[in-house]
């Protein structure tokens, strides 16, 4: 995650292949949505398989508990299972991710609950990268102070803020997918992002050490 104020601009090529990326899913998602309308339920089953780990990764990030996470996320696909006819095109993905933000919304009202540690999921190890030659006992030591380091100035935020951060920068939804998703203008979102991150560099000012290649 860059922790510069402004988000840089994507290459050409690289947006190329992204929106031709992201148009080939549309066509995949529409064609299974359209299939599970018609009461082909392997369809929709199909797209939960394609969707329950990015929903749970998002949702867990919010939550910071990861049992709250699963109901969420199982309450989320029974919602979109439900309304399935209000889906009305555009990404799936998208809509899926503000259903579960909503399903989220309401654990949190819900609970009010907040574990010791902050995003423990970030913490654990199935959550990395895949390793490489970073297996050296010193590059993951750096590694994980990283990641709490992150996580704890992520939990000192505004939560608006931290949900346009990592739905932009982890999960990699565009400016108006975002503000599709969280339902506000797309000012909105570019401030919470810019002033999102401008606290970010500020909290993290004494361990920028840390983010140093």
């Amino acid at each position: 995650m860059s922790l510069e104020p402004d988000p840089p601009l994507d290459d050409e090529p690289v947006a190329d292949s992204r929106d031709a990326e992201r148009a080939a899913l549309r066509v995949r998602d529409a064609d299974l949505v359209a299939r599970a309308l018609a009461h082909d339920l392997d369809a929709f089953n199909e797209l939960v398989a394609h969707y329950q780990d990015f929903l749970f990764a998002l949702v867990a990030r919010v939550l910071r508990d990861r049992d709250a996470a699963a109901d969420a996320v199982q309450e989320a696909f029974f919602s979109a299972f439900r309304n399935l006819d209000r889906y009305r095109g555009g990404s799936f993905r998208a809509w899926l991710a503000r259903i579960a933000l909503n399903a989220a919304t309401d654990q949190l009202r819900l609970r009010k609950r907040r574990p010791s540690e902050p995003y423990p999921e970030w913490e654990d190890e199935a959550w990395q990268p895949p390793a490489g030659p970073e297996h050296d006992p010193e590059v993951q030591v750096a590694r994980r102070a990283r990641s709490r380091a992150l996580a704890t100035a992520m939990a000192a935020i505004t939560d608006d803020q931290r949900r346009a951060i990592l739905l932009f920068d982890v999960e990699g939804f565009d400016y108006q997918e975002i503000a599709d998703i969280t339902v506000v203008s797309l000012g909105t979102v570019k401030s919470r992002i810019h002033r999102g991150r401008l606290a970010l560099r500020d909290l993290l000012a004494d361990q920028m050490e840390l983010f140093r290649d």
